[in-house]
């Protein structure tokens, strides 16, 4: 019932413990790239593997509209949008400005749970609109926002000039590490599911079990095989998640499973967002200028709401829920990973101002999103429940009643 968020919690008391324990060591994601870039890779996969074990939705063209609206016009024309603004009004470079706006574009399936969907259900029809696109959503740009990322590094190495460098982008970056996420995630989804579900060995029926860690071991392999590959592993664990969850929808071991990577998710939330705010104690934002918060605001304020409501329009949705869909953005630990990632295979002598950029910016999302979250969400509820009501239906139709 309260405006506040536990990740809110959490950077203030990472601010609060570095500020007053000096002897702590310096969070700093410079000088300590490797933690920084390792942990928030693993905090991000194992979410994915959660977003796609929550949903209830079968994958299809109709279904998951909204989500293909989103990703296909919403994140590319935020990503335009911001690179623009970060080369024009803040002055970065052309890689650099790409690389932030690369970062800052997908949402986050990290710390949007409260504006997603909570848990697997037998019901496929169980996912409001808002929350299924922005879980959907927030489980595919992810791994869609690194073909961008790529493209800054590779801008940063060998210039801009297309010639040096977009032919083996489109190959291997685009196509090639997509195809392979996309199938290595089938695939292991799909082995998985038989394994899971359909052994002819109640031995090897690891459902009948119901061992939560399984769930882990399914992210790691997933997100392994892809990168040996040269695969984008963050589409690879999705849709594996998602896969695994079209094998059986109604047995309960979805339930077991998502609990568990629920929980670890939380633990690794837990550390990220601290020693995030053990770093902005310790000098990230000093050097932070006014430009920059206005970019930060612009991201959260405009750009994903105007991108978002303009993608959705027309659509299923009504206006309420499109409204909701358009300003939860949320930007959270993937756009501390891609900085982390970037930074570390590429030549940004601004390395730290992207830093402090991409962490105002998500410092800003966990603000914003974080105290309009609980009132916002309660009224579409309500607003939603209100509607089927109106129209004669039962408790099974409000999920799917559009407001």
């Amino acid at each position: 019932r309260v405006p506040i968020s536990m990740p809110m919690v959490f950077v203030a008391a990472g601010m609060l413990a570095f500020s007053l324990v000096p002897d702590l060591p310096d969070p700093d994601p410079i000088e300590s790239g490797g933690v920084a870039l390792h942990l928030t890779e693993v905090c991000v996969i194992v979410s994915l593997m959660g977003a796609g074990l929550a949903l209830n939705r079968p994958v299809g063209r109709q279904s998951w509209s909204s989500t293909w609206r989103l990703l296909g016009i919403t994140m590319p024309v935020s990503i335009v949008l911001v690179t623009i603004i970060g080369w024009g009004a803040l002055g970065l470079g052309i890689a650099s400005a790409l690389l932030l706006a690369s970062a800052v574009a997908p949402t986050d399936p990290v710390l949007a749970t409260e504006v997603q969907v909570s848990k697997p259900a037998d019901n496929p029809d169980a996912d409001d609109e808002a929350r299924f696109t922005l879980t959907s959503e927030a489980g595919l740009n992810d791994g869609l926002a690194f073909p961008f990322t790529y493209a800054a590094i590779a801008i940063s190495l060998v210039g801009i000039a297309p010639s040096g460098w977009v032919g083996e982008w489109l190959l291997v970056d685009v196509l090639w590490r997509s195809a392979v996420g996309l199938l290595v995630g089938l695939g292991s989804g799909w082995l998985l599911g038989k394994l899971f579900f359909s052994a002819k060995s109640e031995r090897f029926r690891l459902a009948e079990h119901a061992e939560g860690f399984v769930a882990l071991a399914a992210t790691f392999l997933a997100y392994g095989l892809a990168e040996l590959a040269e695969g984008y592993g963050f589409i690879a664990v999705f849709v594996c998640a998602c896969t695994i969850r079209a094998a059986e929808r109604a047995h309960g071991y979805h339930a077991v499973l998502h609990s568990f990577v629920e929980q670890v998710e939380r633990l690794l939330t837990v550390v990220v967002l601290i020693l995030l705010g053990g770093a902005i104690a310790r000098g990230l934002f000093a050097d932070i200028r006014w430009p920059d918060v206005a970019l930060a605001l612009a991201v959260i304020l405009l750009v994903r709401p105007i991108t978002g409501w303009l993608a959705l329009t027309p659509g299923k949705t009504g206006p309420r829920e499109r409204g909701v869909i358009a300003f939860f953005g949320v930007r959270g630990v993937g756009s501390l990973f891609y900085i982390a990632y970037a930074v570390s295979k590429g030549d940004f002598p601004d390395a730290e101002r992207l830093w402090a950029i991409a962490a105002l910016v998500v410092v800003v999302s966990i603000v914003i999103h974080g105290l309009a979250a609980t009132p916002i969400m309660a009224r579409l509820d309500r607003k939603r429940r209100w509607e089927s009501d109106r129209r004669g239906g039962d408790d099974a139709d409000v999920a799917t009643t559009p407001v």
